[in-house]
């Protein structure tokens, strides 16, 4: 019986370049998307943060007479909301150390020293009056009023590192100037809600207790009075 042989044939070294080039080419198609997709999911933990929060606001409001905390006075001493708020989130803190809560963090902020990444409405009730705390019940529109919002990021924007720093009060919206509509770049009076953090917008919880998202384009300071 004749035995033929055949000899095994291997990739040139053209054929590997068209294929490296190929593979290059689909990852160049795909990262775009993949970029969204993952700033997309950002977007998603952000607002389940802010659902998180808003349970543990809302059974802190049950435990306190329907109050919840708005502005922080920190000449007062007056506690920041989000150390009112652990004892009644699912996630507990460890050493009661606030920054130990990672539901308080939007994982798209950009720095990631920043341990307070929303900012609480301190809308005054009347003129020149900030509001420490403000009852749920006096607000007509809960279902579309704003209590937090992604806070901005910007050479102008504070970071917070610890709750006793005196610039926690710089995380409470109380002016116009402070809506993401605002052009103006300063450390009291300067943005100080996320323009684009998600999108064109930013995430916010409302009074409540939902969370959802707006355009920065759309949010007006009628969205944070009460």
């Amino acid at each position: 019986m004749k035995m033929e042989t055949f000899k095994r044939r291997g990739f040139t070294l053209i054929e590997l370049l068209v294929v490296i080039a190929i593979i290059a080419l689909l990852l160049a198609i795909l990262m775009p998307a993949l970029q969204r997709v993952k700033k997309q999911a950002k977007g998603v933990v952000c607002k389940n943060n802010l659902k998180q929060i808003g349970m543990g606001a809302n059974l802190y409001a049950l435990d306190y007479d329907l109050y919840i905390p708005r502005s922080a006075n920190w000449s007062a001493g007056n506690t920041p909301w989000f150390q009112l708020f652990m004892p009644f989130l699912s996630q507990k803190p460890k050493n009661d150390d606030y920054r130990n809560v990672e539901i308080f963090r939007c994982p798209s902020y950009p720095d990631k020293e920043q341990t307070v990444c929303y900012v609480v409405n301190g809308w005054p009730d009347t003129e020149n009056d900030r509001t420490r705390f403000s009852k749920v019940t006096d607000c007509k529109q809960p279902g579309s009023t704003i209590y937090l919002a992604d806070n901005e990021d910007g050479w102008w924007r504070t970071i917070i590192t610890n709750a006793n720093q005196r610039d926690i009060t710089r995380c409470d919206i109380f002016e116009p100037e402070h809506l993401p509509s605002s052009n103006i770049e300063a450390v009291s009076g300067g943005r100080r809600i996320a323009r684009a953090r998600h999108r064109s917008g930013c995430n916010v919880m409302y009074l409540d207790w939902h969370a959802g998202y707006v355009d920065a384009e759309d949010m007006t300071a009628e969205m944070w009075s009460f």
